[in-house]
C-alpha cells in the first residue's frame, strides 16, 4: 500500500507541476537528483548523508554538519532536501559539497539514489521516516540516525492502523530525541534504542547569536534624533525601550500595532514574515506614527521615524538584539516561528496560542520567559506590565535567555556517541 501511495504522489506531483513553479521546481530537482549524484560524487569519498525536508530541519542538522566538517574532514557531506523552500535558500550552502533534492520515495528511485552515492552514514532530521529509503539503508548497514526527532501520541506511529508503517522506526541506528514522552512512546512500541539529547536548533542559534551582524541604521534609530546633540554635549541619554516584532502576519499586526500607535514612547520595529509590496503597503496603512522602511532609509531619516520595517531578508536574527521585548508571528495561523532567535538575547518573547506543538515555546512559557496572547486585551495588559514593571521586564528576558542557554549541547552529546 505504501508503495501504491508514493508511486501516486509522484504522479500527483508531476501533474502538480505544469500548474505551479514551486511544484515545478520541486520536481524538476527530484527528476536530476540521480544525475546531479553521477557526475559530482567522488568514487573515492566517504558521504555522509544528511537529509532536512525544509530550512528549519536544514537548521537542525547545520550544527551536526559543521562540527563533522571540523572535526572530521576526510568525509564529504552531502545535504537533499524535500522542499523547494529549503533546497532554493540553501542551494549554495559552503558546508556541504554536494546539494541535491531527494527524490519521491519508491523502491526504484532509492535504489538508483542509494547505488550512486553509497553513504557511510546516514542522518535524518526530525520528521523525516522514509520507508524505502530507509530499508534499504539498513539492509546494506548504513548507521543511520534520527536527529532532534520528537514523538506524539496522535502520530501514526502509535495507532493500531499504522503498525505496519511502524515497522520503519526499526531501520533507524539510534535517535536522539528532544524529550522524555518521545523516548517513552518509542518504548512503548519496542523501540529502545532512544537518547534524550534535545534539540540541536539551541546550538544552532547560538552560532546564529554569535555571527550577529551590527546594523547602525537600527542603532541610529534607536538612539534617535537627540543623541548626536547629547553627545557633543556630554550628556547622558537613556535610549528608549525597542519591540520587535518578527516573521509577523497581519492577524499579529493588528494586535501590537494598534498597541504602539497609543504607545509612543517605544521604538516599534517590524520585520513581516510575507515581504511583499502588498503587505507592506497594508502595515503602513495601520501605522500611525512616522515610519521608514530599511532599505529606503537614510541616517537622518531613521532619527526621527518612532518605526522601522525591515523589508529584506536576512537581518532578522540580528535586529533581536536591539529589542527589550520580542513578538513572534505566526500564532494566529500556520503556527508560531523561530521563537529562540529572540529568546537567546535576554528579552521576554510573545507568541499566539498556535504554538503547543512547538516544544520551544512550550519551554519558553514554562521558564516564565516566553508568554502566549490570545487577542489584543491580553497583550495589552502583559506589555503595560513590561513597561511599568521594570524587575518584571529584566526576570522575564534573563528567564528567557537562561533557558536557551540550558538546553544546548545536543550536537556534542550526539557527536560523541556516534562512531565516526
Amino acid at each position: 500500500m505504501y508503495n501504491v501511495i508514493m508511486y501516486l504522489v509522484q504522479f500527483g506531483i508531476a501533474v502538480a507541476s505544469l500548474f505551479s513553479d514551486k511544484v515545478k521546481k520541486m520536481w524538476k530537482g527530484e527528476c536530476e537528483a540521480v544525475k546531479i549524484l553521477r557526475e559530482k560524487v567522488d568514487p573515492d569519498a566517504q558521504y555522509i548523508w544528511f537529509h532536512a525536508a525544509s530550512l528549519g530541519e536544514f537548521e537542525q542538522g547545520r550544527p551536526l554538519m559543521e562540527e563533522i566538517r571540523k572535526q572530521y574532514p576526510q568525509y564529504k557531506i552531502l545535504l537533499t532536501f524535500y522542499s523547494p523552500s529549503g533546497y532554493e535558500v540553501r542551494k549554495d550552502y559552503k558546508g556541504a559539497d554536494i546539494i541535491c533534492y531527494m527524490p519521491v520515495d519508491t523502491i526504484g528511485n532509492a535504489r538508483k539514489f542509494l547505488r550512486t552515492v553509497r553513504p557511510v552514514m546516514a542522518f535524518f532530521i526530525k520528521y523525516e521516516f522514509w520507508y524505502n529509503f530507509l530499508h534499504i539503508l539498513r539492509h546494506r548497514g548504513v548507521p543511520t540516525y534520527s536527529v532532534s526527532s520528537i514523538f506524539r501520541p496522535d502520530q501514526v506511529f502509535f495507532k493500531w492502523y499504522g503498525r505496519s508503517y511502524g515497522h520503519v522506526l526499526k531501520c533507524f541506528t539510534r535517535f536522539y530525541v528532544q524529550n522524555d514522552v518521545s523516548k517513552q512512546l518509542l518504548a512503548k512500541i519496542g523501540i529502545t534504542n532512544a537518547e534524550v539529547v534535545g534539540d540541536t536548533r539551541f546550538d544552532r542559534v547560538l552560532q546564529i547569536k554569535e555571527a550577529a551582524k551590527q546594523l547602525p541604521l537600527v542603532e541610529d534609530f534607536i538612539k534617535g534624533e537627540n543623541s548626536s546633540s547629547a553627545s557633543q554635549e556630554g550628556k547622558v541619554e537613556t535610549a528608549p525601550k525597542v519591540f520587535v516584532a518578527g516573521s509577523s502576519w497581519p492577524p499579529d499586526e493588528d494586535i501590537f500595532i494598534k498597541f504602539f500607535n497609543e504607545h509612543k514612547d517605544w521604538k516599534l520595529i517590524i520585520a513581516p514574515h510575507v515581504i511583499g509590496e502588498d503587505h507592506l503597503k497594508q502595515i503602513l496603512s495601520k501605522l500611525e506614527r512616522k515610519t521608514v522602511r530599511y532599505t529606503q532609509a537614510t541616517e537622518e531619516a531613521v532619527r526621527t521615524a518612532g518605526c522601522l520595517i525591515i523589508d529584506c531578508f536576512g537581518l532578522l536574527s540580528s535586529v533581536y538584539n536591539y529589542g527589550n521585548v520580542a513578538y513572534v508571528g505566526g500564532g494566529f495561523g500556520v503556527g508560531i516561528h523561530n521563537v529562540l532567535e529572540a529568546a537567546v538575547w535576554d528579552m521576554p518573547v510573545i507568541f499566539g496560542t498556535n504554538n503547543h506543538k512547538f516544544q520551544e515555546a512550550q519551554g519558553l512559557k514554562a521558564a516564565q520567559g516566553g508568554f502566549e496572547i490570545d487577542g489584543y486585551e491580553a497583550f495589552s495588559r502583559l506589555m503595560t506590565r513590561f513597561m511599568t514593571d521594570a524587575d518584571f521586564l529584566r526576570k522575564s528576558g534573563k528567564a528567557a535567555g537562561d533557558f536557551v542557554a540550558s538546553m544546548t549541547g545536543a550536537s556534542q552529546k550526539i557527536l560523541s556517541d556516534v562512531v565516526l
